[in-house]
């Protein structure tokens, strides 16, 4: 893996003397050969929490040491191929657990070597070494284009598929187009929130929306996509013409105009949080302000000197008000239940100019922090959210690791609030911590104790003309009214009509909350029909759903390669692979956090049925996905 150029031995110094040590001995193995990098004096210690331990404990002299022999390294590989390219599964595995600072499952390896191994294949091919795809198959429409949109675009692109994408805004982008909220960003490290065939030069280490939507931008300008997307067109109906194999599309453009095409097959990446869910609020009409929803935020709208009311207290809220607190007069937030959230001291600070360079000429630099990311956030933690049976305290937590977590949390909140001690019982969760996604805290908590802002507890139970009335019946005036109040993620494909064969329909298969999907991506009697970030595919454990996006995406384009060469006309999954696939999904859910009884979540239905998140770790899900069992699919 080589680098963007060459820097002078002063630079690069200059530049590793900022780098994270265990990346860099990683960095070492590659380009000398030498596995000493992987033995003591060099073992760093594990991360806690999702600390990202830069220097992984090790002592000074040692992280001396490391740094210097890396610019030694980097300067004597100038030009040259890498001592080991691509490790084999047994040494990636031991690099792996080495930079880490405990043991790794073999099956990450597995994972992150195909990674390298595609990445490679890419550049090979922008270099000319590969040849060009095979062309021909079904014409295919992606709905959406936002994260999931463009990446299923690329990859069909580059298998040499006829691609469409429609999209209901003026703008792609998805969620990252249409959340401008103030503070609004990722709550995902930035360098693991991006596709891994497009790295980017990220500012800072948790992005603002605006700077992921310029990504999202730019890849898809960069990958041929921009050109292929019809904005401000929203699908209305589509319907399975059996005797054609094929989908008859019906559009609605943004001037009214309706208009209906067919496609041989159609991939749905809408996402779950792309409809604003608006509680029904007696008086809600009649405020006399601004009146919206997080996601709907007016261009332009002045705060200062206004008294805000938001109701909710989710990801969205715990962004809003700490960006909002120094501009508005008075600032009222309703709380239904408190979240748990933790402290990140990268989330607001830059990428400095010598990281960025790291990333961009120290070979494998930029791979392995960003596998470094992706343990830390993804599946290390996935362990943690089964519950144990036999644990004392089921009401407080699940399972003895659950509960450390629930100590750690715990001390950082009442760190935050201070000598607030009125606050404590309102902003301390009484559920296991993990039951809902944890959030990262970018000044919620000093926001709270703030002398104009007020924390009311409790429900909603009417707006009025000038304020929100609470559950109490005490009204609290009010110029702006915000909604962080989440989005209707149950109802998948929402509005869309959607017939499949025999006349059988998405929602009368779903209902209103009941998704069910193979692998969350196909549903039996809709063949040529894929929904990716479909039912039970969220990530609920952390981490970052590009990952997710990836391996649908991959396994999309591996069915629609084998129904072009052999001539198909038609695939689905079979109702025995669907509905086993779901009954192991409710097991794994009845086994795990989220479905703990203390809580109210939008991952679960009105039965309690998990619908949103999966059970599985990711690296089992790329596993499933990786190459289609097509003894759970019917051929036509």
């Amino acid at each position: 893996m080589g680098t963007k150029g060459a820097l002078t031995r002063d630079e690069l110094e200059a530049a590793v003397a900022e780098a994270n040590v265990p990346v860099l001995l990683m960095v070492l193995v590659h380009l000398t050969g030498d596995l000493r990098w992987l033995e003591a004096p060099y073992l760093p210690g594990r991360a806690k929490a999702l600390d990202e331990h830069p220097t992984g404990g090790l002592p000074p002299q040692v992280q001396a040491e490391v740094r210097a022999h890396t610019v030694d390294a980097v300067l004597a590989a100038e030009g040259r191929p890498a001592a080991i390219e691509l490790p084999d599964e047994r040494l990636l595995e031991r690099m792996l657990s080495v930079c880490m600072g405990e043991a790794v499952p073999p099956e990450q390896a597995r994972m992150l070597r195909a990674e390298l191994a595609a990445v490679q294949r890419r550049a090979g091919a922008r270099d000319g070494a590969a040849g060009a795809p095979a062309t021909g198959g079904p014409r295919v429409l992606i709905v959406g284009a936002g994260v999931s949109g463009i990446c299923a675009a690329i990859g069909l692109l580059e298998a040499g598929f006829e691609v469409e994408l429609v999209e209901k805004e003026d703008q792609l982008g998805g969620t990252w187009a249409a959340n401008r909220y103030p503070g609004s960003g990722v709550d995902t490290p930035s360098h693991l929130y991006s596709y891994s065939f497009a790295p980017h030069a990220w500012s800072t280490y948790f992005a603002r929306a605006a700077e992921v939507h310029d990504y999202l931008r730019r890849v898809a300008r960069e990958f041929g996509v921009e050109p292929l997307i019809r904005l401000r067109t929203e699908v209305t109906r589509m319907a399975y013409d059996a005797a054609r194999a094929e989908w008859e599309v019906t559009t609605r453009s943004g001037d009214g105009a309706i208009a209906t095409r067919r496609y041989g097959v159609v991939v749905t990446a809408v996402g779950q949080l792309n409809r604003p869910k608006i509680p029904a609020l007696p008086g809600l009409d009649d405020f006399a302000g601004p009146a919206f929803h997080s996601s709907r935020w007016p261009d332009g709208l002045n705060l200062r000197g206004k008294r805000v009311a938001v109701v909710g207290n989710g990801a969205s809220a715990m962004q809003i008000v700490p960006a909002i607190v120094d501009e508005v007069a008075e600032l009222r937030v309703f709380q239904r239940s408190p979240q748990w959230s933790t402290g990140n001291d990268d989330y607001f600070r830059a990428v400095s100019e010598r990281t960025q360079l790291l990333h961009d000429h120290v070979p494998f630099y930029a791979r392995w922090y960003r596998w470094r990311l992706a343990w830390i956030h993804n599946d290390r933690v996935h362990p943690s959210l089964q519950v144990d049976p036999s644990w004392s305290h089921p009401e407080r937590s699940i399972n003895p690791i659950n509960d450390a977590h629930r100590r750690h949390f715990t001390a950082y909140i009442e760190s935050e609030i201070g000598e607030r001690d009125d606050l404590r019982p309102a902003v301390l969760p009484d559920y296991p911590p993990f039951g809902k996604r944890m959030l990262i805290d970018n000044g919620w908590y000093r926001a709270l104790r703030r002398d104009h802002v007020e924390l009311v507890t409790g429900g909603v139970r009417a707006v009025t003309a000038g304020g929100v009335v609470d559950e109490h019946g005490a009204e609290h005036a009010a110029d702006v009214l915000v909604l962080a109040t989440g989005f209707e993620a149950q109802r998948l494909l929402a509005p869309i009509e959607i017939i499949g064969r025999d006349g059988r329909t998405i929602r009368g298969e779903w209902g209103d909350d009941d998704p069910r999907a193979y692998l969350g991506l196909m549903v039996p009697g809709f063949p040529n029909f894929f929904c990716v970030y479909g039912p039970n595919s969220n990530l609920g454990h952390g981490g970052s759903w590009i990952t997710i996006a990836e391996a649908q995406v991959t396994y999309v384009v591996r069915v629609l390669e084998q129904m072009r060469a052999e001539g198909l006309r038609a695939v689905e999954v079979t109702a025995e692979a669907h509905d086993d696939y779901n009954e192991r999904v409710d097991r794994a859910h009845e086994r795990m956090i989220w479905s703990h009884p203390g809580m109210d979540t939008w991952y679960r239905n009105r039965r309690g049925r998990v619908v949103t998140n999966m059970p599985w770790r990711i690296v089992d899900y790329w596993a499933m996905t990786r190459e289609p069992d097509w003894t759970e699919l019917a051929r036509e």
